[in-house]
């Protein structure tokens, strides 16, 4: 078993149990996102090698979902172990590869230790139910059975969670999975979930992980979504690269769950606590740079109070470190590529010229975008309605609750919103009437925790991950009858 924290000169994937090369020999290069430095050199696959973890997967599920709860159980609850183990040795390769602060890099390896847990947990609860039956005699169950081979295709931006969270669950309902790593960060998004489990000692097949150049994505994808023994596609990214594989997987009749982008609004009424308010919306706007789908997109603000809060979010915005993640005090650090600092650039001089005034930020070095206030935000707009994917926090001026409510409504995505006010009936009034999947009430829209039901509505997804709620994703639903007596039959 390689270790990817040492400095080995290439990475291979891992299929079928072992450490392999791509079929064509073919690699390409991992980047540190704050310097430019290469920091690993990666096998590049290919439509072969998707077919080979295909089949790896489909080899290893006849006696995987046979297997004992208890059984998975303990694989679950030993790579749990392995990864807090290993937590300082992964922390540094999260802030080398995705450019992740020390903070965003802690948060993660709390996290997915729990994540694995919960994934123990949840072996014992594909149950079934007893039915009534009309038919004398008869006797009627359900079952809850594993699919199959579910494909898992994971993200850069938190790339340990939502690796983890791709195939965890779908292995603890007795699936097997092909995980196909971001080309951004295909160690912490892939190879480090494949030595985690191989380490624990799960069996050859149960996981296998593909990497590939960004030149081959879309060759390795129609591969793994066309090949007939896949049945389920486990995807969490932008809402635009969702639409694409949902419209693939459609012609092959298969199943999707599709965790993606979001304008997420933090609603901030005149009765809330300013300061605290200013430190959600800090919070929800810049961790990890804006680069998580519950970052919070829209500040919407009641008018009394929108110009001091407004005035205390960038002076706490400007005193925020930016530069090198290595340093335990960044907060903030670089964003993944030029691509998107470019984009991000455009979007805030775009809402400037439009009208929007830069109260802070607007600026950047290196790859590093300062945090950005910007105030006068309104819905003619683009940056009203786009995801920017960036340290930038729009703040929305509203008159009264009906227009924040209608505010944060209008938009095509429906993640997650926070709410911020000392009324809790309000802000639950406020909840019930907002059109997203997750509302968090006096907090930011930033949160998450293994047991829940993690997704949204409208174009932010399909499907919810977490909890209990995968089980509808990851499993079927079979009905078996029993005749206990000789039925009657009209001829």
């Amino acid at each position: 078993m390689p270790n990817i924290s040492k400095s080995i000169p290439d990475h291979p994937m891992y299929i079928d149990g072992k450490w392999t090369q791509s079929c064509t020999g073919g690699t390409f290069e991992n980047f540190n996102p704050y310097d430019g430095e290469v920091i690993a050199t990666i096998a590049s696959g290919s439509r072969e090698d998707a077919v080979r973890a295909i089949e790896a997967a489909t080899g290893a599920f006849p006696k995987w979902s046979q297997s004992t709860p208890g059984e998975r159980r303990r694989l679950f609850l030993k790579a749990a172990d392995v990864l807090e183990k290993r937590q300082q040795e992964i922390v540094q390769i999260l802030i080398e590869e995705s450019g992740a602060t020390f903070g965003w890099s802690m948060f993660q390896l709390g996290f997915t230790p729990g994540l694995l847990r919960e994934a123990a947990a949840q072996t014992y609860t594909a149950a079934g139910e007893i039915l009534p039956a009309d038919l004398p005699g008869a006797f009627f169950m359900t079952l809850r059975k594993p699919v199959g081979v579910v494909v898992g295709i994971a993200p850069w931006n938190a790339p340990l969670i939502l690796s983890m969270r791709a195939v965890a669950l779908p292995i603890a309902y007795g699936n097997t999975v092909v995980l196909k790593a971001s080309e951004d960060a295909p160690l912490s998004a892939g190879l480090l979930v494949a030595e985690i489990f191989e380490e624990a000692g799960f069996p050859p097949g149960v996981i296998n992980v593909l990497t590939h150049a960004r030149e081959q994505a879309e060759e390795v994808g129609e591969a793994l979504i066309s090949h007939p023994r896949v049945r389920r596609i486990n995807f969490t990214g932008s809402t635009e690269v969702g639409r694409i594989i949902a419209e693939k997987a459609a012609r092959h009749l298969k199943r999707v769950v599709l965790e993606l982008g979001g304008k997420n609004p933090l609603v901030i009424l005149k009765d809330a606590d300013l300061d605290y308010a200013v430190d959600a919306a800090c919070f929800g706007s810049f961790l990890h740079q804006g680069q998580i789908c519950m970052s919070a997109g829209k500040l919407i603000v009641e008018r009394d109070i929108s110009e001091q809060f407004a005035e205390k979010l960038a002076k706490k915005a400007r005193r925020l470190k930016v530069g090198n993640p290595k340093d335990p005090d960044t907060i903030i650090g670089p964003l993944i590529n030029k691509r998107a600092l470019e984009r991000v650039h455009s979007d805030v001089t775009g809402a400037a010229k439009a009208g929007a005034a830069i109260l802070a930020g607007g600026k950047f070095d290196g790859l590093c975008y300062h945090p950005t206030v910007l105030s006068g935000v309104t819905s003619e707009m683009e940056i009203f309605h786009k995801e920017v994917f960036g340290p930038v926090a729009p703040i929305v001026e509203v008159s009264n609750v009906e227009e924040a409510i209608q505010c944060a409504n209008d938009t095509r995505y429906g993640l997650s919103a926070g709410i911020l006010t000392s009324d809790f009936d309000k802000g639950l009034a406020i909840a019930e009437k907002l059109e997203t999947g997750m509302v968090h009430i006096n907090d930011s829209p930033v949160h998450d925790e293994p047991q829940v039901p993690f997704g949204g509505v409208k174009e932010s997804g399909w499907g919810r991950l977490g909890g209990k709620a995968a089980l509808e994703e990851f499993t079927e639903l079979r009905w078996i009858s029993v005749q206990r007596q000789p039925r009657h039959y009209p001829f």
